[in-house]
C-alpha cells in the first residue's frame, strides 16, 4: 500500500475537495462519514463505525503493544456570513482548496488519512489508529464523549487541527456561565421595583476585577470575558432579570468546579455552568511524545482554543496543517502545500516516534 508522497498529496487533494462539497454540520455527519467508510471500503479496509464515527486499525493489532492514535473530527461549523462563494461547491485552485471545513479540520482528516495509509501494513512497535471523530465544533454527546470509554485503550495521541504544524502541547480549558441576575419589575416613572441590570453590572464588575491566585507556568493567567447580555421588555418598565454570558478560558491550575465555586462566591446572580467536563489539557514533560516534538525540532505552543483532546484520558499533542485563524471564517482556504506539509510531518513523526520507542525499551 506504500506509495510515494507526490501520490499521497494528489489522493489527499481529491480526497479533500470532495468532503468539502459534503454537508457536515455538527450532528449531521452521516454523508461524509458515509462517503468515508466507502472510501476505506475502496481501499480493503474494515472499519468500526459509532454512529458517525469513523474507527479503523491496523490488520496486525496486537493488545500487547500500546497505541498510538491519530485523531482528527469530520464535522463543520455553519458556514459564517461573507462568503463570496458558495463553501460547498467552491472554485478550484492549483494552490487553494477552498470551501466550507477545508482548514478546520478537513486538511489534517485527510492528511492523517494518507499517513495511516502509509503505515497500514507496516508492524510498528506500538499500533497506530485512526479515528475520525464527530461532533467536535459542538462538542455533542455523540463525538469523542460517545467514543471516550471505547478507546480506553489508547496511550497516546495525535489530535488534528489547523495549527501550521506547530506542535501545541497544551490547551485552554473552556467554561461557558450562563448568569442571571434577579430584580423586582417596576416602573421606571415612579422609581419602582428593583433593576436586574444593575445587579448584573455589579456582578460583572466584580469578575472583571478577580485575580485568580495560581498563575500557570506554561498557560498564564485564566482568562474570563463576558461575552453577551441581555435584559428588559420595554422603555418604561424596570427589568426583573437580567442575564449575562461569561466565556472563562482556564488553565492547569484550576478544576471547572473550582472556577464555579470562586465565581459564584461573589456574585449575587445566579450562576450555572453549560458544562464542566471541557477542561484544559497539557501534554507531560518527560513523555516520550515531547521527546519526539525535541528529536523534530517542532515549534510547540500552548493553544487558546480546545478540541477533542479534552476528552481523552491519555497524553496527547494538538498539529496539523493550516492555521487556526483561517477557522469558521468566510472564504476558508488551505494551501495545497499546507497540505504536503501535513502528510509529510505527520509520517516523520509516526517513524521518529517508533525509533525513540524502540530505543527505550532495549
Amino acid at each position: 500500500m506504500e506509495q510515494s508522497n507526490s501520490n499521497y498529496l494528489n489522493d489527499a487533494l481529491v480526497l479533500l475537495r470532495k468532503l468539502v462539497w459534503i454537508q457536515s454540520f455538527s450532528g449531521e455527519e452521516h454523508l461524509r462519514a458515509d462517503y468515508l467508510t466507502n472510501y476505506f471500503a475502496e481501499h480493503g479496509i474494515n472499519i468500526e463505525r459509532i454512529g458517525n464515527n469513523i474507527i479503523v486499525k491496523q490488520p496486525h493489532f496486537d493488545k500487547t503493544r500500546p497505541t498510538f492514535m491519530l485523531n482528527s473530527h469530520i464535522d463543520t461549523v455553519q458556514p459564517a456570513n461573507g462568503y463570496t462563494f458558495d463553501p460547498f461547491n467552491p472554485p478550484t485552485s492549483d494552490r487553494y482548496v477552498y470551501g466550507l471545513g477545508s482548514n478546520d479540520a478537513g486538511a489534517s482528516v485527510v492528511s492523517l488519512i494518507q499517513t495511516f495509509l502509509h503505515f497500514y501494513n507496516q508492524v510498528l512497535p506500538f499500533n497506530l489508529l485512526l479515528v475520525l471523530s464527530a461532533e467536535e465544533e459542538n462538542s455533542g454527546v455523540n463525538g469523542m464523549r460517545r467514543l471516550s470509554k471505547e478507546l480506553s485503550f489508547v496511550d497516546y495521541a495525535i489530535v488534528g487541527e489547523p495549527t501550521g504544524m506547530r506542535a501545541a502541547i497544551g490547551e485552554r480549558g473552556l467554561l461557558v456561565i450562563d448568569a442571571e441576575a434577579q430584580g423586582k419589575s417596576g416602573h421606571a416613572a415612579r422609581n419602582e421595583g428593583i433593576n436586574a441590570i444593575y445587579i448584573a453590572l455589579e456582578d460583572i464588575k466584580k469578575l472583571l476585577s478577580l485575580k485568580f491566585e495560581k498563575v500557570s507556568p506554561a498557560m498564564g493567567e485564566v482568562k474570563l470575558t463576558v461575552t453577551q447580555i441581555n435584559a428588559g421588555t420595554q422603555h418604561n418598565v424596570v427589568p426583573d432579570s437580567c442575564s449575562f454570558v461569561v466565556d472563562i478560558r482556564p488553565t492547569d491550575c484550576y478544576t471547572n468546579p473550582e472556577i464555579m465555586e470562586q465565581l459564584q462566591a461573589i456574585t449575587e446572580s445566579k450562576l450555572t455552568a453549560r458544562s464542566l467536563t471541557n477542561k484544559s489539557s497539557g501534554t507531560p514533560q518527560d513523555h516520550i511524545l515531547m521527546a519526539c516534538i525535541k528529536k523534530l525540532k517542532v515549534e510547540t505552543y500552548v493553544s487558546p482554543t480546545t478540541s477533542d483532546w479534552m476528552r481523552l484520558s491519555c497524553p496527547a499533542i494538538k498539529m496539523g496543517p493550516g492555521e487556526s485563524e483561517r477557522s469558521h471564517q468566510s472564504d476558508e482556504f488551505v494551501l495545497v502545500n499546507e497540505l504536503e506539509e501535513g502528510i509529510d510531518g505527520y509520517i516523520k513523526f509516526v517513524e521518529k516516534l517508533a525509533v525513540i520507542y524502540k530505543e527505550e525499551i532495549i
